[in-house]
C-alpha cells in the first residue's frame, strides 16, 4: 500500500533530525549490533502507532536494519512531524501519518497501517493499534504473535481486555520496565514539559502557582521539574497513597477545588478523562495556563471550556485565549494535546534512548519466546531491563561494585 504522509519533499529536514538523534542515541546503537542484529527480526512484519518523531522514526530504521518489515503511523497526529514522515519514506518504509489529521483520518491511518503491515509484531502507543485490530480488522488477528505497549494509558486498556478476556495475544508492558518509567515518565516527562511550557507561554516560572494533577511517575517528574524552576507547586491527587507521597516530598496537596481558583498553571498528568472541568474554569483566575502532560487530550474538557467562553482566539503559537462572559482570559496550549510533543519535541533524545531500547528489545524478544507466551499483558523479563542498563553505564564509563562470596551467600541465606 502506497505511503500517506503530506510531502516527500520535506524529507531533507526530517533527515537532519533522525541524524541528530542517531548521534546521540548509544544505547540503541549498541544494542542494535549486539541483540538485533542474530536475525530474529529478519523478514518479521512490525507495525508502530507511537508519536511519529525523529526518535520513533530511528527505533522503525534500526528494525528496518535488523530485517524487518516496518510500517509506521503515530498515535496523534497533532504530534507527528511531517518532515520526519517524509524521511522515513524516502529511506524506504511505508508510513502512514499527517501532522493535524482530523479524527476521521487519523482513524483512516491506524486501519491503513495494519491493512498493509499485515502485523506479526505491534509497537503501540495508548493501545491505539491493538484495540482497532480486534474491533475492525479481527480478520488480521491470527496473523499477530504479539505486541508491546509504550504508555500507561495503554497499559490500563490492555489490562481491561485481558480482565474481560478480549486480548487475543500476549503483550508487553514496556512503560512498566524499570528502564523506562523510572527515566521516561518522571525524568523525560518533566523535563519536557516544563521546557514545552517556557517555550510556548516564554513566561518566567520562579514564584508561580503551577498545580500538578496526577502524581504517578510522570506526575512526580512534572513537581519535581517545576520546583526546580523555583515555582510554588501544589499536587492534586485522588490516591490517598499518592497523595501522602506528595506531602512527604515537600508538595502542597490540595483539591481542585482548593487549587482552582489559587493556581496560576494548570497540569494534568493523570491518564484519566475530565480532570479539569467547568466548575474549575469558572474558579480559575485571569490569565491562568491550562496543558495537558498525560497522554489524551480529554483530560482537560476543552468542549466545556468552548462553551463557557463568548470569545476564543490564538494570541500566541499553540496558546489559545479563552475570555469568560466577566472577561476573564484562560489560556489552553496545543489544544489540551499532549503539551511536550503536540507543542514541542518531545522527551530528550537520551531518554527515549532507554525507552526504545525497551520497546526493540521487546520485540527482539517477543519475536523468538512469543508462542510460549499466553494471551495477557506480559511484564518485559527482568533480565532484559538489566542488559539496558548496563549497557548504558558501560557507555557513560560507570563501573558496578561485584558483591563478594561472602556477600552472596549471606544475600541467599536465612541464617
Amino acid at each position: 500500500m502506497k505511503s500517506t504522509v503530506r510531502d516527500v519533499k520535506l524529507a531533507a529536514e526530517g533527515e537532519r533530525k533522525i541524524a541528530w538523534v542517531a548521534q546521540h542515541s548509544h544505547t540503541l546503537n549498541a544494542l542494535a549490533k549486539t541483540h538485533l542484529s542474530d536475525g530474529a527480526l529478519k523478514g518479521k512484519r512490525i507495525a508502530i502507532a507511537v508519536h511519529l518523531e525523529a526518535k520513533t522514526a530511528y527505533l522503525a530504521w534500526l528494525l528496518h536494519e535488523a530485517g524487518a518489515e516496518v510500517t509506521v503511523t503515530s498515535s496523534n497526529p497533532n504530534s507527528t512531524q511531517d518532515e520526519v514522515a517524509a524521511a522515513l519514506v524516502k529511506r524506504g518504509l511505508c508510513v502512514h501519518a499527517v501532522r493535524g489529521a482530523d479524527a476521521e483520518t487519523f482513524d483512516k491511518h491506524l486501519l491503513a497501517t495494519l491493512d498493509s503491515s499485515q502485523p506479526e509484531l505491534i509497537i503501540d502507543d495508548g493501545a491505539e493499534l491493538i484495540t482497532r485490530l480486534h474491533e475492525h480488522r479481527t480478520e488480521l488477528l491470527s496473523n499477530v504473535l504479539a505486541g508491546s505497549e509504550e504508555t500507561t494509558s495503554g497499559v490500563i486498556r490492555l489490562r481491561a481486555m485481558e480482565q474481560e478476556g478480549a486480548l487475543k495475544f500476549p503483550v508487553i508492558a514496556a512503560n512498566d520496565a524499570l528502564c523506562k518509567y523510572l527515566f521516561d515518565n518522571r525524568y523525560g516527562t518533566g523535563q519536557s514539559t516544563l521546557a514545552a511550557i517556557m517555550s510556548l507561554t516564554n513566561l518566567f516560572l520562579a514564584g508561580r502557582r503551577v498545580v500538578v494533577a496526577g502524581y504517578g511517575w510522570s506526575g512526580r517528574g512534572v513537581a519535581l521539574y517545576a520546583r526546580g524552576q523555583n515555582a510554588r507547586v501544589a499536587v492534586v491527587e485522588t490516591d490517598p497513597i499518592k497523595a501522602l507521597e506528595a506531602h512527604a516530598d515537600g508538595f502542597d496537596v490540595w483539591s481542585l477545588e482548593e487549587a482552582a481558583p489559587k493556581g496560576e498553571i494548570f497540569i494534568t498528568v493523570t491518564g484519566s478523562i475530565g480532570v479539569l472541568r467547568r466548575e474549575h474554569f469558572e474558579q480559575m483566575r485571569d490569565g491562568a495556563i491550562l496543558c495537558n502532560a498525560g497522554n489524551y487530550a480529554h483530560e482537560i474538557d476543552v468542549a466545556a471550556l468552548r462553551e463557557l467562553s463568548k470569545e476564543e482566539k490564538e494570541v500566541r503559537r499553540q496558546i489559545t485565549e479563552f475570555v469568560l462572559p466577566d472577561g476573564r482570559r484562560l489560556h489552553l496550549l496545543a489544544g489540551g494535546d499532549l503539551v511536550n510533543i503536540a507543542g514541542a519535541d518531545g522527551h530528550p533524545v537520551e531518554i527515549m534512548d532507554l525507552s526504545f531500547s525497551v520497546q526493540a528489545l521487546s520485540v527482539h524478544y517477543l519475536a523468538m519466546h512469543a508462542g510460549e507466551l499466553d494471551a495477557r499483558v506480559h511484564s518485559l523479563p527482568e533480565e532484559i531491563d538489566r542488559t539496558i542498563a548496563r549497557t548504558r553505564l558501560a557507555q557513560l564509563g560507570v563501573k558496578l561494585e561485584k558483591m563478594t562470596p561472602e556477600q552472596e551467600t549471606y544475600r541467599q541465606s536465612w541464617r
